[in-house]
């Protein structure tokens, strides 16, 4: 096991104890969702980062499983010194509403009637997985994302992220992705399903009490999609027309080549890990998304106010980079603090999962270009300056901290009171908050650099600074805790 990994790591589990309202009207009660962490919360709960996984990926996104052989699917930048530092970083995965490795599904127990849903699970969409995302992170009591990061349909969690809690992150990543499912998506995804429901063994839907599961079906749905996922170049350069254990054509229909061969393997695997009606709900929720609103994809990105990365792969012609830039383009229309960055690869689609040298340079830079805005605490305690010292003792007593910025009625900084001038009172014998706090004070604005206010609080010895717009208004605070994490 490598050192730059985070080691052996198990699932845990989350109810949600309240039903969930779902985009269709219905109801789900008793919802479980899987999800694995990765890192430590630092005490600001401001170090957390969402991973979005992709179409049939799970919770499991590093580190390793007793026994496994592999291990989770985004171990090449998750881990300690990779782009998802575990030093600085606390990384959340959970697998997505209707999946089938631990959240709630088709597979699932109804608690209406004791057995599985089957097919009378309900339709859902992207927006509900990440709604019911959202619950899982408030259980962690974060009130704001570092980041939220996801290829494919996970890039889609992270553009419904944005556009449902525009809050509630500070940087947002989506890769290989679309903002709305194109014709030709659509097409690959319903032949698929078509696929499923054509086996006799899908019985339905209702497959999980009669000891057999549509293996056929589910099998060359598998291989259609795995085709969208790679380019012709990189099938060229894997297989050729090469042929399979064979030293001539056959002239039969048994397999000749090795890319035949390639996708029955994958097909035959993927029916060992994945639910067929799980596989239904989830290309049915990627069908449906589309973020635009009265046709507009500008209209649909208005609140947007986290600062976003869009990554594309330039072979991926099941994602191309046309789709990236149409989001890029949106969100410029909306003054969105946007970067585009294209990923050069003959891997097609699946480049996300597999270059690792260029997605730790990109996500690492994109991550570690900070400024005061990305870490400020906006959430603060503030006093006036006509309260009294024991006002201040008792609100530092009650919001655990030690520095409180002294503000007008209209928020505007005159000066700062510290557990050090509230020793001062004691020696002077004062009681009023004018008499003992400085006025003198240092700050910063939103768009400060990181590295420039980190060399001002080491120069003047300031633990926390009080961060200001141009009418000298309190936005937040940042301090040397929230900055070291950064740094390291």
């Amino acid at each position: 096991m490598s050192e730059e990994s985070v080691g052996f790591v198990e699932t845990k589990y989350f109810n949600i104890e309240e039903p969930i309202e779902l985009d269709s009207g219905k109801t789900l009660k008793e919802v479980t969702v899987a999800y694995e962490t990765y890192g430590e919360l630092n005490k600001e709960k401001s170090n957390a980062i969402l991973i979005c996984h992709a179409l049939t990926g799970d919770a499991h996104a590093a580190g390793w499983h007793d026994g496994d052989r592999k291990p989770g699917w985004w171990e090449i930048v998750i881990g300690p010194g990779k782009a998802l530092d575990t030093d600085k970083y606390f990384v959340i995965c959970s697998n997505v509403l209707g999946g089938c490795k631990g959240t709630t599904g088709p597979s699932s127990i109804n608690p209406d009637t004791g057995v599985e849903y089957g097919i009378n699970f309900p339709v859902i969409t992207i927006r509900d997985m990440v709604n019911v995302q959202k619950k899982l992170i408030d259980s962690m009591g974060i009130e704001q994302l570092y980041a939220i990061i996801g290829g494919s349909m996970g890039g889609m969690q992270v553009l419904q992220w944005l556009v449902s809690y525009p809050q509630m992150m500070k940087k947002a990543v989506p890769m290989a992705t679309a903002a709305m499912s194109s014709p030709q998506q659509i097409a690959f995804n319903a032949v698929g399903r078509q696929s499923i429901f054509a086996d006799p063994d899908w019985n339905g839907g209702n497959y999980y009490d009669i000891g057999k599961i549509p293996r056929k079906g589910l099998s060359i749905a598998r291989m259609i999609a795995h085709i969208t996922y790679l380019s012709d170049e990189s099938m060229y350069i894997k297989f050729g027309r090469d042929l399979q254990d064979k030293e001539e054509i056959s002239y039969d229909f048994t397999t000749d080549f090795q890319v035949e061969s390639y996708l029955k393997h994958q097909g035959e695997s993927f029916v060992k890990r994945f639910d067929a009606n799980s596989y239904l709900y989830i290309t049915k929720a990627v069908d449906l998304f589309d973020l635009s609103v009265n046709n507009s994809l500008i209209d649909g990105f208005n609140d947007i106010e986290a600062k976003v990365e869009v990554i594309s792969v330039d072979s991926d012609w099941l994602y191309p980079t046309e789709q990236s830039t149409e989001i890029v383009t949106a969100l410029n229309a909306n003054d969105v603090d946007v970067s585009f960055s294209e990923i050069k690869s003959n891997y097609g689609h699946d480049a996300f999962l597999l270059e690792k040298g260029q997605l730790n340079f990109i996500l690492s830079k994109f991550l570690a270009n900070n400024v005061v805005t990305d870490l400020m605490k906006e959430v603060i305690v503030t006093i006036k300056e006509d309260a009294d010292v024991v006002d201040a003792a008792k609100l530092m007593l009650d919001k655990q901290v030690t520095h409180i910025p002294v503000v007008t009625d209209d928020y505007k900084l005159i000066g700062i009171v510290t557990s050090w001038d509230l020793s001062k009172s004691i020696a002077t014998d004062s009681n009023r908050l004018k008499d003992i706090m400085t006025t003198t004070v240092k700050y910063c604005n939103a768009d400060d650099s990181i590295e420039t206010v980190a060399q001002m609080m080491n120069k003047y010895d300031i633990s926390s600074l009080p961060v200001v717009d141009e009418d000298m208004k309190v936005l937040g605070i940042v301090t040397t805790d929230q900055i070291s994490y950064l740094l390291g």
